[in-house]
């Protein structure tokens, strides 16, 4: 009897030592499993990250390649539009005309308007080299200095890029 409980006492003995080895053994793994776990999470993270970059980078880009299309096209209306302003304000005894020719000359504003493009503020305003083209300047007590007193030629934007720089007389 006391062999057997000798015995049994080493088998206990061995169990409980498999039991921590396998516990280490068991924590080990989790360990492995865990760091790996973190390594996986940061790699989403960082690839999630890059896409949310890429997909933002792609608009802007989709956003200046509309912006250069609409701006190379209305850049060729312009002086059509031009011509259209200076022919309906030309007196003529055909008023059906004349009106038919301001109809044109809104439909294409409106073209312009739709497509974001608007009309640079001139007349009034103080100069400013990134918008207008100064073609003369003239001494008028009735403007500060470097205020626009007349426009020659209309200038258009479209967001924040000049398509067309406005032509002026810059007084003082």
């Amino acid at each position: 009897m006391e062999e057997e409980k000798k015995d049994k006492k080493l088998q206990d003995e061995k169990v409980e030592e498999q039991k921590k080895e396998t516990t280490k053994e068991e924590t080990k793994v989790d360990e492995e499993e865990n760091k790996e776990f973190k390594e996986l999470e940061d790699r989403y993270k960082r690839l999630l990250a890059e896409f949310e970059n890429f997909k933002k980078r792609n608009v802007k880009e989709k956003e200046m390649l509309r912006n250069m299309l609409v701006s190379d096209i209305m850049t060729m209306i312009l002086p059509v539009i031009d011509n259209l302003e200076k022919a309906a304000s030309t007196e003529t005894e055909d008023k059906a005309y004349q009106d038919g020719i301001k109809m044109v000359l809104k439909q294409l504003q409106d073209v312009l308007a739709s497509n974001g493009v608007k009309e640079i503020e001139t007349v009034g305003k103080q100069f400013d080299p990134e918008l207008h083209e100064a073609v003369s300047h003239v001494q008028d007590e009735k403007f500060g200095k470097n205020i626009i007193k007349e426009e020659f030629r209309k200038g258009y934007i479209i967001g924040t890029k000049v398509i067309r720089h406005s032509m002026v007389i810059v007084a003082n």
